[in-house]
């Protein structure tokens, strides 16, 4: 992804500038410490429709024109927001229907923002003419690299509005109000519906006894189906009225990681490039990051991404708001590089006075000066960008190992009750993603639309919903020499979570060649046990209580009345495998596991680090850049040799940093915090 007017191409650096919230003596200033920072790229208009608009009728738009000259005048690229994810105080007053009604059945009042009710006639009608006059109004400069819709989409409505769209939004899905009954499992509690007009919004008034917790699964999923596309509607009305001024300015959103309300694989199909805020909490672990860049990485099939927002000190929002270490940044900066990104941008350029955000970090800091550690730490960033220059843009990644995300199956797999309300989707992802990640094993994340020919290995947890026509797509991979690892608690249901009957796991039972009798939930805090590769792992959560048909039992129970039944089985299938992990276990088995097949399957490591030490790889033509990254607090020193993906010895490896040629084996010592990027030319 690479924003199109660059005159020398380069990763952008920057992110969100809010100069509407100050004096505009202060303008110059800013600009003077924003250029010394290395920054490029200014987020601008994020947040000022009310400013924007005074009335049904009066627009004014004279503030933000003397902003865009002054950037222009400095030199800054823009990244041009519509303003619409907060609506003005005098709409909400005069037209009430652009108010969500929230889960719990009460109509909110204007405040804060994400208070735009998505059916809303009045937010589609002025969210979409202000999108069109901005890009009427602005098209002619050239500095505006891309539009950003909005601002971090997200919640859900249940107002009257979005009941009745909802109704429609059934009405083109299943035609008749028979198929709806039957999808749904109406005769299930006298649930019958003879007109679609008996259809209500599920939630704490009707189906539901707690988020998750709902009577129907099937309304339930429809219904967060029907939400998500109800806002991408209202993304792809501002996008339209913003092409037909600007067709070559790339549009986007930005995107939240793992956010569960919004079904990311669909709405990347209306988005020119993929943009993200990564916001870690304190400590988090440095293989959930990375998952998270993987994931918006794989939205639009392994195309690179935009970080959009990153902090660059600390956050205001989360229960603990350390601030990032020295050289952090940095370290998480070249993280998102790594795994895909070709922006570097924060919120925020500078600290506002007042409100909840006042105490988010920033380039520019309450005190307005350069002298600070967090400003010297951007301005080096910035610097060493500069240097970069474009080298990495546009480069790919290349793994042979994929892991399937799916939002329907998330959202199907939490709605279920039973056989365990403690079962998160995300959760088991991370496990089996983890135990990858920390061998330094490349990973894609694919869609169920997506091709698996390229892939080695494809990974799918709690695969519990199984849509039309993907077990055959599965079978085919397995068929032609794919090797398949399934999770317990797959195969249950179709896409209206009905249950496919006839044994568990449904329709991939010849394929995996088992067949599931029972599902065990064990009580929080018991486990049951198996021994894999000479070692002993906990079985914890569910227990997958199988019988083998064709498949081969690896692994077996070692405690309770299913003692010595199947826990892992492989099945051979034509030129392929599959295997079934029937309990979730702990992190060492997984990473025993994976390692295992890995050798097995020859999928080798991006690099051989210390434990610490995350190796990722992208590739451009003949040049591959090896990110080495240091998530530790000591200094980590390693013998490494580099490599190209065609496991030929690279002809010259340089530091990209430094400029420095680097033997093609060496040791390596990396400070804590710290980064080296390797271009290997092959």
């Amino acid at each position: 992804m690479r924003f199109p007017t660059q005159k020398e191409p380069k990763i952008v650096y920057g992110g969100d500038y809010n100069p509407e919230q100050w004096e505009e003596s202060t303008w110059e200033e800013d600009m003077r410490l924003l250029k010394l920072a290395g920054v490029d790229i200014l987020t601008l208009n994020v947040f000022s429709w009310a400013s924007l608009q005074k009335n049904d009728e009066v627009y004014d738009f004279s503030r933000l024109d003397r902003i865009m000259e002054l950037v222009k005048k400095h030199g800054f690229f823009v990244c041009l927001a519509t303003s619409t994810g907060a609506h003005p105080a005098w709409m909400a007053r005069k037209y009430p229907d652009i108010l969500r009604t929230d889960f719990e059945g009460r109509k909110r009042k204007f405040g804060s923002r994400h208070n735009s009710c998505p059916n809303s006639p009045t937010y589609r009608k002025y969210s979409v003419l202000l999108a069109g006059k901005l890009a009427e109004r602005y098209k002619t400069y050239d500095n505006i690299t891309a539009w950003h819709i909005s601002n971090e989409y997200g919640g859900a409505c249940y107002c009257e509005n979005c009941e009745k769209a909802f109704r429609v939004w059934l009405k083109k899905k299943y035609k008749t109000i028979e198929e709806v009954n039957r999808v749904w499992d109406t005769a299930f509690w006298g649930h019958t519906f003879y007109d679609f007009d008996e259809i209500v919004v599920p939630n704490l008034l009707s189906e539901h006894y707690s988020e998750n917790g709902t009577a129907f699964q099937g309304i339930s999923l429809d219904y967060a189906r029907f939400n998500s596309d109800s806002i991408l509607e209202c993304y792809k009305l501002e996008y339209d009225a913003i092409k037909k001024y600007t067709k070559e300015i790339p549009i986007t959103t930005n995107l939240m990681g793992f956010y569960k309300p919004l079904d990311y694989q669909k709405w990347a199909r209306s988005m020119d490039f993929v943009s993200w805020d990564s916001y870690p909490y304190a400590g988090e672990d440095p293989a959930q990051i990375a998952m998270k860049h993987d994931l918006m990485r794989g939205l639009k099939d392994g195309q690179s991404f935009a970080l959009m927002e990153q902090t660059p000190s600390v956050t205001n929002w989360q229960t603990y708001n350390a601030i990032k270490r020295p050289n952090v940044m940095r370290l998480q900066s070249y993280q998102a590089v790594a795994h895909g990104a070709d922006t570097v941008m924060f919120f925020q350029m500078k600290r506002s006075i007042g409100s909840c955000e006042k105490f988010h970090g920033a380039i520019i800091d309450h005190v307005g000066h350069e002298h600070t550690r967090v400003f010297q730490e951007c301005k080096r960033l910035g610097q060493e960008l500069f240097q970069l220059g474009g080298e990495t843009l546009s480069a790919v990644t290349k793994s042979k190992v994929a892991i399937i995300f799916d939002w329907d199956n998330w959202w199907a797999v939490e709605y279920s009750t039973g056989p365990c309300n403690q079962l998160r989707y995300y959760d088991e992802v991370f496990l089996y993603y983890k135990a990858l990640h920390e061998q330094n094993i490349s990973v894609d994340f694919v869609s169920v639309e997506s091709d698996l020919s390229n892939y080695s290995l494809v990974v799918a947890p709690l695969l519990y919903m199984v849509k039309e026509g993907f077990d055959q797509k599965l079978k085919e991979f397995v068929k032609n020499g794919g090797t398949l690892v399934v999770s317990f608690f797959s195969g249950i249901v179709d896409e209206h979570d009905l249950v496919t009957i006839g044994g568990y796991p449904g329709k991939l039972k010849e394929l995996l060649g088992i067949w599931v009798e029972e599902i065990d939930g064990l009580i929080s805090g018991d486990e049951n046990s198996f021994e894999f590769l000479g070692k002993q792992y906990p079985a914890k959560l569910l227990c997958d209580i199988m019988h083998t048909i064709q498949a081969k039992a690896i692994s077996f129970y070692q405690k309770d009345f299913y003692k010595n039944t199947p826990v892992i089985t492989k099945n051979s299938y034509e030129k392929g495998s599959a295997y079934y992990i029937g309990t979730r276990s702990n992190p060492a088995f997984y990473h025993a596991f994976f390692e295992n097949l890995c050798r097995e399957l020859d999928i080798s490591p991006t690099a051989l680090t210390s434990d610490h030490v995350e190796a990722v790889r992208r590739v451009k033509g003949d040049k591959e850049f090896l990110f080495l990254l240091n998530h530790s607090k000591q200094e980590e020193r390693f013998f490494i040799q580099f490599k190209t993906y065609n496991e030929n010895i690279g002809k010259e490896a340089v530091n990209m940093l430094t400029k420095e040629k680097m033997p093609i084996e060496t040791t390596i010592t990396l400070a804590p915090n710290d980064v080296l990027i390797v271009k290997i030319n092959s």
